[in-house]
């Protein structure tokens, strides 16, 4: 049975990891390995660890930057140690950030965080058992949050 780590943080002004877990017990039957950490500098080792001390097959990586450019530096420097994580371990590490920012109020942004987290779940179980679905979807602008783009005609 596969075992898909999830990795979050207590900086999030929502619990991402809840929604995430949600979000697999709803269409698959898999093992699950949770472990939560401060910030979102701290996720690439949290990730890193689960698939090589916990066996995760894949891991998903929330938090939440804050709203201010400094947050967006870290946030950036996270990015960085995730994709390393990922080189380095050979493993997909599906990163879902929402900024503090990216909602006109309070209310949206909780929407955000839980759509963005539920459909980057669904991700994860494409990739790891439904890979050939990804390959559809190419090329047709999806989001993960907000309305999907569409795609563009020539």
């Amino acid at each position: 049975m596969p075992t898909i780590g999830i990795a979050d943080t207590t900086f999030a002004r929502y619990d991402m990891g809840r929604a995430a877990i949600d979000e697999i017990q709803k269409n698959v039957s898999v093992k699950i390995k949770r472990v939560t950490v401060p910030g979102i500098k701290d996720l690439p080792v949290a990730a890193k660890k689960l698939i090589e001390e916990e066996g995760c097959d894949i891991v998903m990586a929330l938090g939440m930057p804050g709203a201010k450019e400094q947050d967006k530096i870290c946030a950036h420097e996270a990015s960085q140690g995730i994709i390393m994580a990922q080189l380095m371990t050979n493993t997909h590490i599906i990163e879902v950030f929402v900024h503090e920012n990216e909602g006109k109020d309070e209310k949206e942004l909780a929407f955000l965080m839980d759509r963005r987290t539920r459909e980057h779940a669904l991700n994860v179980i494409k990739l790891l058992f439904k890979p050939e679905k990804l390959i559809r979807e190419a090329g047709t602008g999806q989001r993960q949050g907000f309305e999907d783009a569409g795609s563009l005609r020539s």
